[in-house]
């Protein structure tokens, strides 16, 4: 899978998406500008320990990115969108791309890909959600369709076994 960060401009946000790409063994692409330096200690905190084993690519720009995966399959994750991130059968090499916090992807780029827009369903007029929290539930949503592919299923207490359960 691959996460990509259109002009993401909050470190705390990317620090936990990175986090969340490490845990999953996603690749993450940030296309600039970046309303940050990457070697912040706000994006750092967030990353905690795990930056260092992230999986980043940085572009120039857009068509930077489009050069550089070209017949990529891009998921583009936006509040406008007419399809549900759930309808979508997400490929294992597929890219969701997110927008900025600010102003989320450029219409002009979402009219090129209409149908593979996708939104995470919302009640009243909320603007959006955190943007690391939608990176989160919609990989999850395409890593479960893959069956948590090299995933570990199964987690173990530190200090007792399940066994011990009555």
């Amino acid at each position: 899978m691959n996460i990509v960060l259109f002009e993401p401009e909050i470190p705390a946000n990317t620090g936990n998406i990175g986090r969340t790409c490490v845990a999953t063994g996603t690749k993450l692409h940030l296309i600039e500008p970046l309303g940050f330096r990457l070697d912040e200690k706000e994006i750092k905190r967030a990353g905690l320990d795990y930056w260092k084993d992230l999986d980043v690519t940085v572009y120039e720009n857009y068509d930077d990115f489009l050069r550089r995966n070209p017949n990529a399959k891009i998921y583009m994750a936006t509040t406008k969108a007419r399809h549900v991130y759930t309808e979508v059968s997400y490929e294992p090499d597929c890219f969701i791309m997110f927008g900025k916090e600010s102003a989320g992807i450029p219409e002009e780029i979402l009219l090129d890909n209409k149908d593979t827009s996708i939104r995470i369903p919302m009640i009243g007029e909320i603007r959006s959600l955190n943007l690391s929290n939608s990176v989160a539930i919609v990989l999850y949503e395409a890593l479960r369709q893959q069956n948590f592919d090299h995933m570990r299923l199964l987690g173990n207490l530190h200090h007792h076994s399940w066994e011990e359960a009555k």
